[in-house]
């Protein structure tokens, strides 16, 4: 397994938007008329994004696409650009219920494997090379989110280590959002 850094002249477009998609379908599948849809725009969208190295794709060893990694740090500035309604109401959900990066935080915003792939230690794998990076760069704490209804991933968390130091909800119509946002201390 290895990453690379998003390159949306040469990965699989439809195939990372599938995995981002993955990330937050609740939230995908309320905004758009089907799950199809939803990916077709991601996928427009990705090109666009400009994140630079902190967007990865998860590659086996044959250099199929197995998931996606996003992190986040205090430094790296959000490009504005012209994005779908929809994706702009994800951003805003996003707002209200992602944990806050502070200066010394590295955020992983995404992590998604291949469902064919799960449940085969990938996951725990990917979040335990994620903290292994932070400590490299001196980062003070990693934090992830759990969405409430994804009780599987946040159990996972908390065995890899992560502790739950607050929760935020936001209601949108007849929509309802919450994360548990968690950190990973690192001892520097």
């Amino acid at each position: 397994m290895r990453y690379e850094t998003f390159d949306p002249e040469k990965h699989d477009l439809d195939k990372v938007a599938k995995l981002t998609y993955d990330v937050d379908f609740r939230t995908f599948d309320m905004l758009f008329k089907d799950e199809q849809s939803a990916i077709k725009t991601i996928a427009k969208d990705l090109p666009k994004r400009g994140l630079g190295d902190f967007f990865k794709v998860i590659l086996d060893d044959d250099g199929e696409i197995i998931g996606v990694l996003m992190l986040y740090d205090s430094r790296i500035s959000h490009k504005f650009y012209l994005k779908s309604p929809r994706l702009l109401i994800v951003d805003i959900l996003d707002h209200f219920t992602l944990a806050d990066i502070e200066d010394s935080d590295l955020y992983l915003a995404e992590i998604a494997i291949d469902s064919s792939l799960r449940g085969q230690g990938i996951g725990r794998r990917v979040v335990c090379d994620v903290i292994e990076y932070a400590r490299s760069k001196n980062y003070k704490r990693v934090t992830i989110d759990a969405d409430f209804r994804n009780v599987s991933a946040k159990k996972l968390y908390e065995r890899i280590g992560f502790r739950e130091f607050n929760k935020k909800r936001v209601k949108f119509l007849n929509f309802e959002r919450g994360m548990c946002n968690m950190q990973y201390c690192l001892k520097n």
